[in-house]
C-alpha cells in the first residue's frame, strides 16, 4: 500500500485505472511529473476491460469537442498499429451500416479513407484488444515512474497528493455527487470466430438495441445493448440470443458459432464529458475527466491531454 502522507509538490494522483486513467496518467509520467494511479479495480476488471473496442464516436457529448479528442487519439492509435502484438491496436476495415457521411460531425472529413459505400460508410479503423492494451499502458506508465495500487477512494478530498485527476467513470456518480451521470448497459456476446476480418456497426441512436461484430484476436465480439439507467450486470440469456440473431441476419455464419463466454459493462454516460479543474480547499486541485459514455478507448488520448493540461505546473 502507498503511503496516506502528503506527497511532493509535483505528484499527481490519478483515481481510477480504466482506460482513461491510465492513458492520462502515461501522459502525465511522461512529461515529468510523479504519478500514482489508485483503482478500485484492477484495469482487466474495469469497464473498459469489457469494450468491444473499435474506434468510433459514441454516445459520446458534445460532439465538436468529441470530435476533436477522437482525432488526436485516432493519430496514436494509427502509430500503435505497427506493433499489434505489444500494443493490442491492429486497424480493421469495415463498414458503419446506415450511416451517412453528411450526418457525421467535421471530424469525419478528416478520418483518413472514410468513404460513403451502398450500405453506409466504410473506413479502415483502429480496433483495440483491450486486454491487451490496458496491460501495454500499465507497463508504458511503470516504465515512466508511474504507480498503480488497488485503492478505494471515498472521498476526493482526502487523497493526499496537491493534484488528483479523477478518472473513476461510473464511480463519479457518488464521488462526485453528480445524478446526471447515468449508467448504459451494454451486453456482448463472444463467439469462436468463423472467419470473419472485418467489423460491421448498424446502431440506431434511439433504440435499445444494435447489431455490430468486431474481430479480435480471442475471438468475434457481438453486440449489443445500450440500456439506460439499468445497473445489471449479469449477462441476460433472452438478450444474449438476440444479439446472436441479430448478428447472424448479416452474416449467417455467425448463427452457429461457438459461444465462448458474455460481457456486461456499464458505459458512463453525461449529456457532456466532464473535463474541468476544480479547486479544493487548501490549494489543492481536483481534475475532472469522465463522462465518457461509449467511447472512452476512442477519446482516450485527446482527453489525457487535455486534462494534463489542466494540471498545474504541466505540459502536454
Amino acid at each position: 500500500m502507498d503511503s496516506v502522507n502528503r506527497g511532493t509538490d509535483d505528484e499527481v494522483i490519478v483515481v481510477g485505472g480504466g482506460v482513461v486513467g491510465l492513458t492520462t496518467a502515461v501522459v502525465l509520467a511522461e512529461a515529468g511529473r510523479r504519478v500514482r494511479v489508485w483503482t478500485r479495480e484492477p484495469a482487466e476488471r474495469t469497464t473498459s476491460a469489457v469494450a468491444g473496442g473499435l474506434w468510433w464516436p459514441y454516445r459520446i457529448e458534445p460532439e465538436p469537442l468529441v470530435g476533436e479528442w477522437a482525432l488526436e487519439t485516432l493519430a496514436v492509435y494509427e502509430e500503435l498499429a505497427a506493433r499489434p502484438e505489444e500494443t493490442g491496436v491492429r486497424l480493421v476495415d469495415g463498414v458503419h451500416q446506415g450511416a451517412r457521411l453528411d450526418e457525421l460531425g467535421g471530424w469525419a472529413a478528416r478520418v483518413p479513407g472514410l468513404r460513403a459505400v451502398p450500405d453506409g460508410v466504410a473506413a479502415r479503423l483502429p480496433v483495440i484488444d483491450m486486454p491487451t492494451h490496458l496491460a501495454w499502458l500499465r507497463e508504458r506508465l511503470v516504465k515512466a515512474g508511474g504507480t498503480v495500487s488497488l485503492r478505494e477512494v471515498a472521498d476526493l478530498a482526502e487523497v493526499p497528493a496537491d493534484v488528483v485527476v479523477n478518472c473513476t467513470g461510473l464511480g463519479a456518480r457518488s464521488l462526485t455527487g453528480d445524478a446526471t451521470l447515468r449508467p448504459v448497459r451494454g451486453q456482448l456476446v463472444l463467439v469462436e470466430n468463423p472467419g470473419i476480418d472485418t467489423y460491421c456497426t448498424s446502431v440506431d441512436h434511439a433504440s435499445p438495441v444494435a447489431a455490430y461484430f468486431i474481430p479480435q484476436p480471442y475471438g468475434l465480439i457481438l453486440g449489443g445493448t445500450a440500456q439506460e439507467d439499468d445497473w445489471s450486470l449479469e449477462p441476460d440469456p433472452a438478450t444474449a440470443e438476440e444479439i446472436i440473431a441479430r448478428c447472424a441476419r448479416v452474416r449467417p455464419e455467425i448463427a452457429g458459432a461457438r459461444v465462448l463466454g458474455h460481457r456486461v459493462g456499464l458505459r458512463p454516460y453525461r449529456d457532456v464529458v466532464r473535463l474541468e479543474r476544480q479547486p479544493l480547499p487548501g490549494g489543492r486541485t481536483v481534475v475532472h475527466s469522465y463522462g465518457h459514455g461509449g467511447a472512452g478507448v476512442t477519446v482516450a488520448w485527446g482527453c489525457a491531454r487535455e486534462a494534463a493540461g489542466l494540471v498545474p505546473g504541466t505540459s502536454a
